[in-house]
């Protein structure tokens, strides 16, 4: 869900950095094989997570949710030389989809796949990290910022997609809504949190950046 008005989204889009060649190839073909494809970062939003990654200037990356490696690559860009990116996902069906990006770019041999459950990887993990990205299961997000932010470094950034959640969160919840209640409490903790400053992005469905002091 886009939050702008489609033609302001599409002009913002077209007068930012082009797509590079292998992720238009790579968002093309998790529109044709891969279930729930809408949950790829795409153009705009990867050509946003690229500039704050460039920003930054991370050593460690670290991915919560990887889907088909959009993102995972966009972040990549920023990585300074001899860096590391490890990205979490459960699916492991998307495994070798994912490396097969991964192999043509040159990045490869930088990022680490972990399959399984976040909560039960990250622990094993050795920190510090620079940059963060929170793209998961909605209903652990207060839970995965409570298992890294002692591991970031000062000045670390921490990213968190979809906080708006197609704008569920400016109502109240439902009651067997447990997303929208879980990101609800995830806004308030990251945004009263004395350990980083926030603030939250109308961008897609909501990303927010989370400094670490």
């Amino acid at each position: 869900m886009n939050f702008l008005p489609e033609h302001i989204d599409k002009y913002a889009a077209d007068h930012s950095q082009p797509e590079p060649k292998l992720l238009a190839e790579l968002f093309k073909e998790t529109w044709q094989k891969a279930l729930v494809p809408r949950m790829i970062s795409g153009h705009f939003q990867g050509r946003v997570l690229s500039m704050i990654s460039k920003l930054v200037g991370p050593k460690t990356i670290l991915e919560i949710g990887t889907y088909t490696g959009y993102s995972a690559l966009c972040l990549a860009e920023g990585m300074i030389e001899g860096g590391t990116l490890h990205t979490i996902d459960h699916n492991e069906e998307l495994y070798d989809f994912q490396r097969k990006y991964f192999d043509r770019s040159e990045f490869g041999k930088h990022i680490i796949q972990h399959i399984g459950e976040a909560l039960d990887i990250l622990p094993e993990i050795q920190g510090p990290f620079d940059l963060v990205f929170i793209d998961a299961d909605k209903a652990n997000y207060s839970n995965y910022f409570n298992a890294i932010i002692e591991k970031m470094n000062p000045g670390g950034v921490i990213l968190s997609d979809n906080v708006l959640w197609s704008g569920k969160v400016t109502e109240p919840p439902k009651l067997k809504d447990e997303d929208t209640k879980a990101l609800i409490e995830y806004n308030r903790l990251i945004n009263q949190d004395k350990r980083v400053e926030t603030v939250l992005l109308p961008i897609r469905d909501g990303l927010t950046i989370s400094r670490v002091k």
